[in-house]
């Protein structure tokens, strides 16, 4: 399967300017965990719903903080064509649940966690299927405890 089967329209912003509270506002508006933030059509950054957390988090003013300030410049994306097992890796590895889609450059959907859900709720009854996201689910969550039992985040 194919993320374009489970992929969904993206919501974006145009404004880099905007404030975390007018964000918020919008992922509220539209049901949605993150923004994409565009220049023109090009992906220059992502908010998610995290990420106003952790503003909030950190004593961050949401009127006076601006998705610029906060957004994640390293978006990581996938191509339409990518296998669903190959995004829910990646999504896995990198520790996201949103993936921007992309076809010949350009923004054509979005991959989130909740699309996977409903995947995996078809693979139940495949044994095969559920062992390997099993898997990979424990290696992540193995990568992410690490820092916590060393201390880092202390």
């Amino acid at each position: 399967m194919k993320i374009s089967e489970v992929m969904s329209a993206a919501a974006a912003t145009q404004y880099p300017s905007d404030d975390l509270a007018t964000a918020a506002k919008k992922m509220w508006d539209q049901r949605t965990g993150s923004l994409l933030v565009m220049d023109g059509e090009a992906v220059i950054g992502i908010i998610t719903e995290r990420d106003i957390l952790k503003a909030v988090a950190t004593g961050a003013s949401l009127a006076e903080t601006t998705v610029a300030d906060a957004m994640a410049r390293d978006v990581i994306t996938a191509h339409s064509g990518t296998s669903l097992r190959e995004a829910a890796k990646l999504m896995t590895e990198h520790w996201i649940r949103h993936l921007p889609v992309m076809e010949h450059g350009k923004l054509v959907g979005i991959l989130s966690q909740r699309g996977l859900a409903g995947v995996l709720a078809g693979a139940l009854n495949e044994p095969e299927a559920l062992e390997q996201l099993v898997e990979a689910s424990e290696l992540a969550r193995e990568k992410r405890l690490r820092p916590i039992e060393k201390g880092a985040w202390d």
